[in-house]
């Protein structure tokens, strides 16, 4: 009988010293087993907050209103 899935991953992470790395994936898993599903998380948010981020995704659409990752940096990361 095949590894499973969860044996598989099991045994990778028995194998590996990486302390960076396991607590990346510790932190995703963890997201992932604790974040709402199939549109749970968007019926968490209230009214005000769904038209908002309606709003966020609208502007998107207009390239004028995006900057580059670059200038992200810039502004933020100097």
């Amino acid at each position: 009988m095949p590894n499973s899935i969860k044996q598989k991953l099991h045994d990778l992470i028995e194998k590996t010293d990486n302390e960076s790395l396991l607590n990346q994936i510790y932190e995703f898993l963890l997201a992932h087993t604790t974040t709402p599903v199939n549109g749970d998380l968007w019926n968490m948010l209230s009214i005000e907050q769904q038209k908002e981020l309606l709003l966020s995704l609208e502007e998107s659409n207009d390239a004028t209103n995006l900057i580059s990752n670059e200038e992200v940096k810039r502004r933020h990361f100097q």
